[in-house]
């Protein structure tokens, strides 16, 4: 995977990174996308023991994020962040590829 394939922002990496060290795993995130939400497919993330053969990674300041093939397609060419703010604290994906999307950004529509 290129940067331009996805990339993981220094924020996000450096919110993964405590995560990680607070559960004592792997600093390794992992974004997919399953069928669901009110826009259709929904993004979920969670950390991972490793990437898998069939994985596409990409690495921020020590931080891995991994993306499965199927899941890379639909978010090919995105940005993951972290974002503070007064609706709470989330991991957000900014996606090129959405049509529309809910309003929390959690789910999305090509």
């Amino acid at each position: 995977m290129t940067q331009q394939d996805i990339i993981l922002t220094p924020n996000a990496a450096k919110r993964v990174a405590l995560i990680a060290e607070k559960q004592k795993k792997p600093a390794i995130l992992r974004l997919a996308v399953d069928g669901g939400g009110c826009s259709g497919f929904q993004y979920r993330f969670e950390l991972s023991d490793g990437i898998e053969s069939d994985d596409t990674s990409v690495e921020e300041a020590g931080v891995t994020l991994v993306v499965d093939e199927i899941s890379l397609d639909l978010v090919r060419g995105s940005a993951v962040d972290f974002v503070e703010s007064l609706g709470g604290n989330a991991f957000q994906v900014t996606n090129p590829n959405a049509a529309s999307g809910c309003g929390c950004g959690s789910s999305f529509s090509v």
